[in-house]
């Protein structure tokens, strides 16, 4: 109460300082307006061929509450939740219904998929678990806060993360809970958590405080924690360092961002850094064989270097444009934007290939490939997959 408070007595106290302030009329000039606006989309000479493959609704979506609820792939299935509307199955190649689950529940986080269960949480830290072949619903489950990330599925369980700093892992068969595991939150944070990730009997989590930590799956003990970005600063704004984006595991080596602007490529089995690049953002990291594709707040996009994390390009043309985390399809990095644009950029130089517009709601969650195809969901619940070339 105190913290929101503090808050409003702020917002309050600029109110009343423009107010009464006449020198203050030239500060918000047109050029002003102009600098902070979204950088106006420029010409490309298309590099590559996107074809809409098909279009689909999941129900009402997230609007504003910034969950970057999106979808999940899994054998050759999409599944996908919305906020009112319940969870659905799609063919991923034509986009057809193969079920759907109706639920009176919020449904603030994306599906996780594993193992035959599809598993979702919600705003009043609701769980389900459905049967991934038929939606029949397994089982449900409570926590003790909103649920905005898609559970990770594995091992015979369901891992949740809920917005407290909290992971609680459910037996996939029953919903009995099996062990949490809790780490503090800061008070000021950025909107938003992913999945943790599952490694060979790990589970990798990334927090908000700009750490990431490794339990052990099968009881939850901590393994090992290692900062990716310290807390460093003279405000909590200053000191803001989350790592919203779920890590990346290839092969042995784990790869986190931070808000703080680094990026850290993390050795999987003992913690220890293997490097550390000033390039980074709250979101996920893109993979590609030889090169990371990761996208900042500012609408900077970044190809770094697998091998030490250096800057391999950057293409600063999508500025302001609150962009997506990226994907990768092909050779390319695509991420999305605030008007519902994708934008595909070469991984070998960062230069635009295409860009097609899949709607005209914000496009707020990483896309997802699988199968050569792209699927993203809007905040309005909407989804749509793309194929390069004819």
């Amino acid at each position: 109460m105190c913290s929101v408070l503090a808050r409003v007595s702020i917002v309050l106290l600029c109110a009343t300082a423009l107010v009464g302030c006449s020198t203050m009329k030239g500060w918000f000039s047109s050029d002003k307006k102009k600098e902070s606006a979204p950088a106006a989309l420029v010409d490309i000479s298309p590099k590559v061929q996107v074809s809409k493959l098909w279009s689909a609704s999941a129900g009402k979506g997230e609007g504003a509450i910034g969950a970057r609820q999106g979808p999940a792939i899994a054998d050759g299935r999409v599944y996908a939740a919305a906020l009112k509307g319940g969870v659905h199955a799609f063919d991923l190649h034509s986009g057809a219904r193969l079920w759907s689950h109706p639920s009176k529940l919020e449904l603030s986080g994306g599906p996780g998929v594993g193992e035959g269960v599809v598993a979702v949480g919600g705003l009043n830290g609701d769980v389900i678990a459905l049967d991934a072949e038929t939606g029949t619903e397994k089982w449900t489950a409570k926590v003790g806060n909103e649920v905005i990330a898609a559970p990770a599925i594995g091992m015979g369980m369901v891992f949740v993360r809920s917005n407290d700093g909290r992971v609680t892992a459910f037996d996939i068969n029953s919903g009995e809970r099996r062990w949490f595991w809790n780490h503090e939150v800061p008070m000021l944070s950025v909107r938003g958590n992913d999945a943790p990730v599952l490694g060979p009997g790990y589970l990798f989590v990334g927090n908000d405080d700009g750490t990431v930590v490794a339990l052990a799956a099968n009881d939850g003990r901590p393994l090992w924690e290692q900062v990716v970005a310290p807390q460093e600063g003279r405000t909590e704004l200053n000191r803001m360092a989350d790592i919203d984006g779920t890590p990346v595991l290839d092969d042995a080596t784990l790869y986190a961002t931070s808000y703080k602007r680094k990026t850290m490529a993390i050795d999987a089995p003992s913690g220890q850094p293997l490097w550390v690049s000033d390039y980074g953002s709250s979101g996920k990291i893109a993979v590609a064989p030889n090169v990371l594709a990761v996208s900042d707040t500012d609408g900077n996009v970044f190809g770094l270097y697998k091998a030490g994390g250096s800057a391999l390009w950057t293409q600063p043309a999508l500025a302001r444009r609150k962009l997506t985390a990226p994907a990768i399809q092909g050779d390319y990095a695509v991420v999305g934007d605030y008007d519902g644009y994708l934008h595909w950029m070469s991984l070998d130089n960062g230069e635009f290939a295409a860009r097609v517009r899949a709607g005209r709601n914000r496009l707020l969650s990483a896309p997802r490939v699988a199968d050569g195809i792209l699927v993203v969901q809007d905040v309005d619940g909407k989804l749509s997959a793309f194929r390069l070339g004819q």
